[in-house]
């Protein structure tokens, strides 16, 4: 796992500065503390910061081919280097190293632009091509691995794994993008080209650039891809689960690959469970797991990750996460995450990251990607319930169906109605709306820019918002089961920006520490797609399938246990006496000082938080909070 960045003067005979590229590097130190390599060539450079995993000794980047035509640097892993080293050598490719980089350099000298299909990784690949005068960025299918560029300097293209190493170069000045925060403040996400600095953009996953004197075009090379509604080959589940059982068991294999230990995180939760059971039953012995726990009883799942450990007999480690520590981690989650959001979740996995990092582990295995893939989330099921209840949107019995989501629906009638009134049966005989599953979501989630200044909230134009996000989606999406719609529009949009990014990547990064997903592995996803809806959600018994495959493996607590989404405190890590960065910015003066909003608005959600002595807020008026301080924060780090 590294860093990478580069620069390209695509049409004058500028020669790169040696020290913009160092400096550009240098900011990526937490994501390769090993080593350093550059190349610089005239109007080239390319910079690279290394984690050593795979041929710590050997494995030094930039990586040539045999006559130096050809230049790469990566940030990432390829799962099936060595099976595409034997098949490269048989063809007359020299290998002068052991590393999966090298690979790549042969592979694109092969294949052409065609490399990427034979690559199962998790990659940002930058390669030169001096024979073209060509600079040719991909990133991998599912978007593990981040990837940002800028062109906005007049024949000069910027490119880094994250955006700060970008900010570095000289006449780049950041400034907030009023559109990018409508995305994160709608979709809790941006979609890509665009980020919330502009003129910053990210490479869509799947995707590659050709930057060439000429122009620059970016191709997709994978789309996720579904049935049609009505075109399931519908077969025994045996036969469904035979196959997943070979494609997790040699994803969970090729992950393993490793010239250092490979640790495994233990949520506690199915999905992390399955991974560390079959690491533990086919592969390692020895196994190192890591959890955070909550000292908050309502967040915590200590008792189920210590029945997974008394199961596999790991060698486990723990770290508690509590109010202070998460509001004094939040300056560095939002510094490395380069993007306001509506969680705190980050928090906690990047506490844990750093517990990772002190037990001198770099690789850890998790259960990531298992929910989108598999069907695992509260919001299938409520697209589920909500399509069933339209059928009859006036019937008293159908919604009932929700409170076997969330119980506490019914805890009084009057609460019950008001709740599915104002939030659930919201449009909700609108289910020809491509994004029926998740609009109630996003509607919800819209009510917080409210908080900005009017001059602020003039800027956001929902209309291009939603043009921008037409163009993200697959244009096939209104042909697939509504589940299977849900399923993408979480995947395409959620997982790959926010689960992955601000959740995954960043905050393992942040402490140089690697993550790797089993279930994004390509192959699995593909055939996990044609997986009938029903055998995912048996009525509302979410990943049926996954239960059903690995029931032998892991103990009953686990496979009866309800789904507990994961999730962190918020209002009590800002307020109450908190000194941190974030809640110093959360002041009146700082609010005023940095212009993105309402004084007015946000002193009413401070009375409120004052009135509520401590106990928990509604979800909107937490979503609320740590939308503020992230983006007091972002505004501090980058822009102050």
């Amino acid at each position: 796992m590294c860093g990478i960045n580069g620069i390209f003067y695509r049409k004058s005979q500028h020669k790169v500065d040696q020290t913009v590229l160092n400096k550009m590097a240098a900011v990526l130190d937490h994501r390769g503390p090993d080593e350093k390599g550059f190349f610089a060539n005239h109007s080239i450079g390319l910079g690279q910061t290394r984690l050593s995993i795979i041929d710590l000794t050997g494995g030094k980047q930039p990586i040539f081919n045999e006559d130096g035509s050809i230049c790469v640097i990566f940030n990432g892993e390829i799962f099936n280097f060595i099976e595409l080293r034997e098949i490269l050598q048989k063809i007359g490719h020299i290998f002068s190293t052991k590393s999966d980089t090298e690979v790549i350099v042969h592979a694109y000298e092969e294949y052409g632009y065609d490399f990427f299909h034979h690559l199962n990784g998790q990659f940002a690949i930058a390669i030169w091509d001096r024979n073209k005068t060509e600079l040719i960025l991909a990133r991998d299918r599912v978007g593990i691995r981040p990837l940002f560029y800028s062109d906005q300097i007049k024949d000069t293209f910027l490119f880094a794994s994250e955006i700060k190493s970008i900010l570095q170069y000289p006449g780049i000045n950041p400034s907030i993008d009023p559109h990018g925060l409508n995305q994160v403040f709608t979709f809790w996400v941006n979609v890509p080209p665009r980020t919330v600095f502009k003129d910053i953009k990210e490479l869509p996953p799947g995707n590659y650039m050709r930057i060439t004197r000429e122009g620059i075009q970016i191709k997709p090379y994978w789309n996720m891809d579904f049935p049609n509604e009505h075109d399931y080959e519908y077969r025994d589940i045996e036969y469904y689960q035979k196959k997943l059982e070979e494609l997790l068991y040699d994803s969970v294999a090729i992950r393993l690959r490793a010239d250092v230990p490979v640790a495994s995180y233990l949520s506690g939760g199915l999905d992390s469970s399955i991974i560390t059971s079959l690491v533990k039953r086919y592969h390692n012995n020895d196994l190192i797991t890591f959890s955070v726990a909550f000292s908050d009883p309502n967040y915590d799942e200590r008792a189920f990750q210590m029945k997974m450990v008394d199961y596999l007999k790991t060698d486990h480690r723990v770290i508690e996460a509590d109010y202070e520590k998460i509001g004094d981690v939040f300056s560095d989650v939002v510094w490395y995450a380069e993007k306001p959001m509506i969680r705190t979740a980050p928090a906690p996995l990047y506490i844990l990251s750093r517990l990772v990092r002190d037990n001198n582990i770099k690789v850890v295995l998790t259960g990531e990607g298992a929910d989108e893939v598999f069907g695992g989330y509260n919001i299938f099921k409520e697209d589920k319930v909500r399509r069933f209840w339209a059928k009859y949107p006036d019937s008293k019995v159908r919604p009932m169906a929700l409170s076997r989501i969330y119980p506490y629906i019914n805890n009084s009638v009057k609460s019950g109605q008001n709740f599915w009134q104002l939030f659930f049966k919201k449009n909700l005989t609108d289910t020809q709306n491509r994004y029926y599953s998740h609009q109630i979501r996003w509607d919800n989630t819209a009510q917080l820019k409210k908080f900005f200044k009017r001059e602020y909230q003039s800027q956001f134009d929902n209309s291009k918002m939603y043009d921008e996000l037409e163009s993200y989606i697959h244009p096939d999406l209104d042909k697939w089961h509504p589940f299977a719609r849900a399923q993408y529009l979480e995947m395409r949009l959620f997982m790959a920006g926010y689960l992955l990014s601000s959740q995954g990547d960043r905050m393992m990064m942040g402490n140089s520490v690697e993550g790797r997903f089993p279930f994004l592995d390509h192959r699995l996803i593909e055939f996990a797609n044609t997986i009938p809806p029903e055998y995912k959600m048996k009525v509302l018994n979410e990943k049926y399938i996954l239960k059903k495959t690995y029931e032998n493996i892991l103990p009953a607590g686990i496979l009866s246990r309800d789904k507990q989404p994961y999730r962190a405190p918020i209002s009590q890590c800002f307020t109450n006496g908190s000194t941190n960065l974030a809640s110093k910015l959360f002041e009146e003066d700082k609010i005023i000082e940095n212009g993105y909003f309402d004084n007015r608005t946000v002193n009413l959600l401070k009375k409120k938080i004052e009135k509520s002595n401590g106990m928990t807020l509604s979800a909107r008026d937490d979503m609320a909070i740590v939308g503020i301080v992230s983006m007091q924060l972002l505004h501090h780090h980058f822009l102050s």
